[in-house]
């Protein structure tokens, strides 16, 4: 591929440490959604180069301010297509500014979230969230590409057999299609682990937080919304645990796989979050009416047959293995989520834009 420099990479101790005589050029897919939109900023902000390649699902607002950035790509591109990732770097690479071969895809492309998937049916699900992992990770491996970051979920373990809270070892329980089709991208991936590109899975936990995206159809994201704007709150399986963790922790934990020697992180499974936090429905709840008292919560008994999750997980493989430790709270989040929604920074909240699908379970 002639417009690829050489990657002239050294390994070196440090974050973003490796010298380099070249800078360093990270391929984010789904770049433009709740993740990769701050993942971009924060990568454009340590000095890498950024291709974003993303079909605009949600639209393109989250990207705007980077245009203007000499080190930013981006690439409007359906990572369902067979050589979406070839034909999409090509296309980035003048010959009058050659930009080094990426060391890293970052895939976080994908039909997200149990709702969502329900909503396009199995068919579609499967071909974004499993086909296109296979695709792009293809791709990565015939590009010479170094290591392929892959976003998966812990809705993977579905509900606990014993009540313990799971490790990357425990059998895996998915209860909704979405979690399926995460399951089976997984298992690709795992199958291929000693490929040239060396995969990594991060199974997160519920987010919550602020980023350019920002999304309203997360648990945390979504009580702060209804308590601001309704001052009630509409709970569904009260009792139920799940485990959350910020985005801006998450986009830490991406950054921490582009500079783990690579055999460190080859074929591995890291669930990304805390164990503080772990919390039940009913606690979080508590968290939001300590900062919006006035809010009446209604609860009702009612399940949907679909991501029926009821456990606590273990995050101590990352913290042992990486020294990965998380830095923000959920009461941090919806700090700063009240703060955006008071100030008019989110000017239209129940914008279809801010969420992956309109029908939410709380």
């Amino acid at each position: 591929m002639p417009y690829f420099g050489p990657t002239g990479l050294e390994d070196s101790p440090g974050h973003g440490a490796r010298q380099m005589s070249v800078p360093r050029h990270i391929l984010v897919t789904g770049g433009a959604g709740y993740i990769g939109s701050l993942l971009t900023s924060e990568l454009l902000r340590l000095g890498f180069h950024v291709t974003v390649l993303d079909s605009l699902l949600f639209g393109g607002d989250s990207l705007v301010a980077f245009l203007p950035h000499p080190r930013f790509r981006f690439v409007r591109a359906d990572v369902t297509e067979p050589r979406a990732l070839k034909d999409g770097l090509r296309g980035t690479y003048p010959s009058k500014d050659p930009w080094p071969r990426p060391e890293a895809v970052i895939h976080l492309a994908a039909i997200v979230g149990f709702p969502a998937c329900q909503a396009v049916g199995r068919q579609v699900a499967w071909r974004f969230n499993v086909e296109a992992t296979d695709f792009v990770f293809n791709q990565a491996c015939e590009l010479g590409i170094e290591r392929f970051v892959f976003s998966s979920s812990y809705s993977n373990y579905g509900v606990s057999s014993d009540g313990k809270p799971v490790s990357e070892q425990s059998p895996l329980n998915p209860q909704s299609l979405y979690a399926e089709t995460k399951v089976a991208a997984e298992e690709h991936l795992l199958a291929r682990a000693a490929a040239t590109t060396a995969p990594v899975i991060l199974r997160l936990a519920t987010l919550y937080g602020i980023s350019p995206r920002t999304r309203f159809d997360l648990i945390v994201n979504q009580f702060v919304l209804e308590a601001y704007t309704r001052r009630q709150l509409l709970i569904y399986q009260r009792g139920y645990s799940r485990s959350f963790v910020h985005v801006r922790d998450v986009v830490r934990a991406i950054m921490l796989m582009l500079d783990t020697p690579v055999e460190g992180i080859r074929g591995q499974i890291f669930n990304v979050g805390s164990e503080n936090g772990n919390y039940t429905k009913d606690q979080i709840v508590e968290l939001v009416l300590k900062r919006l008292p006035e809010t009446s919560v209604e609860y009702r008994d009612l399940t949907f047959g679909g991501d029926m999750r009821d456990i606590q997980v273990s995050f101590a493989k990352i913290r042992h293995d990486l020294d990965f430790a998380t830095e923000y709270t959920v009461d941090d989040g919806i700090r700063d989520l009240l703060f955006a929604l008071k100030a008019g920074l989110i000017r239209n909240p129940l914008d279809e834009r801010y969420r992956n699908a309109q029908f939410i379970v709380q």
